[in-house]
């Protein structure tokens, strides 16, 4: 492969790397962007809506659909037995999820039916009128519940382990144990779940899904209609945000959807409420941590035994994948000499959990880091100091290999803390807040700096693959595709950054073009942060086949060699001649040269055997550091976060003013899920907070009142990415960690600093308060 696509240059020749903006950004701001919501839609388009059932778990005794079926305007009803050959969308061999409930309940709001109807009103309204008779069975709702009940799996555990975890605890100078519960969260984009499919002739089927995993969507809506993938063909021009929610949650819309329309042959559309689509789709995985540390006098830990139980659901959707995750990040940033990492991904009665932003990564590291606060509060030492004295080596240290045994070979983590820390002015700050805190009778502070190491590539190994399809007409224009899908996270515009640069043309030239399984098959989902890494490469593979064609056509038709020949500015150079790039594709046309290609890149050097617990399952770490500083009011425990400094390792970036902006945003994001955004289930197994009215995203107001947010420019990454750039979608959601251990802080001082507070997530205003009450008794 031409070294271009990750040689390292001074200076910036092409689009790549520059802060270009998002290709929709005006659309955005203008209301002019298109979602499916905003089609025009087919004649004859009908509305579906989902009934659900309203037991956590119980036997469906009788199903009286027949209020339903006599409200005008409804065309059909659709049931299980209605599926036309399967009725599963498990994305996993287990075939544990039906589209549809066939004689049992499992969780509160499962659907059991779906209207379809001439407008989308008629079918919400009739699909309340129907009548279940139910069969109450055993419920399980609660995490503690189930490993109470002997816990039953809804996919097989993982132990990570290196070392004596169990003697070196026994001869450890100082142990504590302690437990934590790691709140979930819900996805909350913007667009909600949506799906629009088309009938065509025969078998076809064409559905436009807001989705991240577009093969995905394909693979299930012909598995439930019993045709050929080729049959199916899925588009996403954009997603009004995804975050993991659409990685799988799509299925059930889109494979409804096509049932509807191949059994009506008109197009049917469904978009769920907001209500609806929080009850019945999966969110972020809620956990409880137990840890037992060895640690000695000065705080390096010489032990870890750590069990990370997650509530998943009631079907093993993605929860394999996420728990694994969750111990590959239980280290965060430390090295632990002796561990034992163990997952229990427990079966509940409630919405089958799913992937969310961090995919385990965070609640891992969420128990990592209050095994630091854990120390630090038992030595009477600032937490900063027991992270650096725990921290990876440099690689040759004896100090860098993971409880997963894949050694740390590029470990930044040092330098970004030490930058940050000076340039935050943590120490004289800390100590400002500690003087402050001795006087202040209501209002405490705390401060906190917490970094971030974050494993980059699919763990699954064989998802670390994309491809993608180059076209360039004869005009010099190019139409880019590829397999990656946009959320508003850019990665349409870095991706047709990489191509303008590889033919180094402006990237306006560049059409961007809906993703679609018609152009680029088997694709992954846009996930694990891997979008630009993944597509940015097939992206410049195909130009890299096109461009070898380019020059040898120019070489022979003006008497030179290839080495002659060079792509600068909206240009070629062949010799001494500047050609335009328009007028050599003109003329490579009329030579009957092929302008097209198909690229494809596979991640290099990864592997992993989840059966020994051992492997290289990342191609490279992203870190990055963040000092947040806080203020509560320990009359009421409300808070407010005064001011945020983050450094963080990007590579060299592909588009500087997207990265900042998913930064700043995962930023928020990770904030709310740790400090508002609070999931509850009553005793009934219903989540009740299932809508805005109840279930608190940020506000406007929520965020840091001082926000400085710096990419570590130096850095550039040592493996042969698209322009040695790092991925930045995920890690920034670790960053506001650094909140929560600051408001713990905060907390703290009540009882001058000597007891860890040991807040759960999310930490909010009432946790504080009760965490304060607490601290006051001591």
């Amino acid at each position: 492969m031409d070294k271009s696509a990750f040689e390292d240059r001074t200076t910036i020749t092409g689009p790549m790397h520059a802060p270009l903006k998002h290709d929709s950004a005006h659309k955005h701001v203008a209301g002019t962007a298109d979602y499916i919501d905003d089609m025009p839609e087919p004649a004859g388009t009908l509305h579906a809506a989902l009934g659900l059932t309203d037991r956590a778990h119980a036997e469906i005794v009788e199903v009286d659909l027949s209020a339903v079926a006599a409200v005008p305007g409804v065309v059909c009803v659709l049931t299980a037995r209605d599926m036309p050959h399967s009725n599963d969308i498990s994305p996993t061999h287990l075939h544990d999820e039906p589209v549809l409930a066939d004689g049992r309940v499992q969780f509160h709001g499962q659907p059991a039916f779906a209207v379809i109807a001439e407008t989308r009103d008629i079918a919400r309204r009739a699909a309340r009128l129907a009548r279940i008779t139910y069969r109450d069975l055993p419920t399980v709702i609660d995490v503690v519940d189930a490993m109470a009940t002997g816990g039953e799996f809804v996919t097989p555990p993982l132990t990570l382990q290196r070392g004596d975890a169990e003697g070196a605890l026994e001869r450890s100078p100082r142990r504590l144990k302690g437990k934590m519960r790691i709140g979930g969260q819900e996805h909350f984009y913007l667009e909600g779940h949506i799906a629009l499919a088309v009938p065509g002739e025969d078998d076809e089927m064409t559905v436009w899904v807001s989705t991240q995993h577009p093969s995905e969507i394909q693979r299930m809506v012909a598995q439930v209609l019993g045709v050929p993938v080729n049959a199916v063909t899925v588009n996403v021009r954009r997603m009004g945000g995804g975050f993991g929610g659409k990685e799988t949650q799509g299925n059930q819309f889109a494979a409804l959807a096509a049932v509807a329309a191949r059994k009506l042959r008109r197009a049917v559309k469904f978009r769920p409420d907001r209500d609806d689509d929080m009850t019945a789709t999966g969110k972020r995985h809620d956990f409880l941590v137990d840890y037992d540390v060895g640690f000695d006098d000065d705080g390096h830990i010489l032990a870890v035994h750590a069990n990370y139980a997650a509530r998943c659901g009631f079907s093993a959707d993605l929860s394999g994948p996420v728990t694994d995750r969750a111990l590959f990040h239980a280290d965060n940033a430390y090295f632990y000499p002796n561990v034992k990492l163990t997952s229990e991904p427990l079966k509940t009665n409630t919405v089958s959990n799913t992937a969310f932003r961090g995919f385990g990564g965070p609640q891992g590291m969420v128990g990592g880091e209050r095994i630091i606060e854990e120390i630090a509060y038992a030595l009477g030492k600032d937490p900063l100091n027991i992270r650096k004295l725990n921290f990876y080596g440099d690689g040759d240290s004896g100090r860098d290999v993971t409880p997963y045994h894949q050694k740390v070979e590029d470990n930044i983590i040092r330098r970004i803390v030490d930058e940050l820390e000076a340039s935050a002015d943590y120490q004289a700050r800390r100590a400002a807040i500690i003087e402050f805190n001795r006087s202040s009778r209501v209002i405490r502070k705390g401060i906190a700096l917490t970094p971030v190491k974050f494993g980059i590539s699919f763990t699954l190994t064989h998802l670390n693959q994309a491809g993608a399809l180059v076209h360039i007409y004869t005009d010099g224009s190019i139409h880019l595709n590829h397999g990656g899908t946009e959320m508003g996270q850019g990665v349409y515009t870095k991706v047709a950054q990489v191509l303008a640069d590889s033919f180094q043309i402006d990237v306006d030239r560049v059409k961007i073009t809906a993703t679609t399984t018609g152009k680029v098959p088997n694709t992954s989902a846009t996930a694990a942060s891997s979008g630009s890494d993944l597509n940015g490469m097939a992206a410049f593979d195909a130009a890299r086949q096109i461009k070898e064609r380019l020059v040898a056509f120019a070489a022979e038709r003006w008497q030179t060699t290839a080495e002659n020949v060079s792509f600068v500015p909206n240009h070629v150079k062949i010799g001494e001649e500047l050609v335009p790039f328009a007028e050599l594709i003109r003329q490579a046309y009329a030579a009957r040269v092929q302008l097209s290609a198909a690229g494809f890149y596979a991640t290099p050097k990864i592997h992993w055997d989840r059966a020994t617990g051992r492997g290289t399952p990342f191609y490279y770490f992203a870190y990055g550091a963040a000092v947040s500083e806080v203020s509560i009011d320990t009359l009421t425990g409300e808070y407010l976060v005064d001011r945020v400094d983050v450094l963080h390792d990007v590579g060299r970036s592909l588009n500087p003013a997207i990265d900042l902006g998913q930064i700043e945003g995962g930023f928020v994001q990770g904030m709310g899920w740790l400090t508002t955004e609070e999931l509850w289930w009553d005793e009934k197994g219903r989540l009740r907070t299932h809508a805005p009215s109840t279930y608190k995203i940020p506000l406007a107001s929520d965020r840091p009142k001082i926000f400085n947010v710096r990419l570590a420019e130096w850095s550039q990454n040592v493996e042969k990415t698209i322009g040695r750039s790092k991925a930045v979608g995920e890690p920034p959601l670790m960053l506001p960690i650094s909140v929560l251990e600051a408001l713990s802080m905060a907390v703290a001082s009540v009882a001058d600093y000597r007891e860890c507070p040991r807040l759960d997530t999310p930490a909010t205003p009432e946790r504080i308060l009760m965490a304060v009450e607490r601290l006051r008794q001591i």
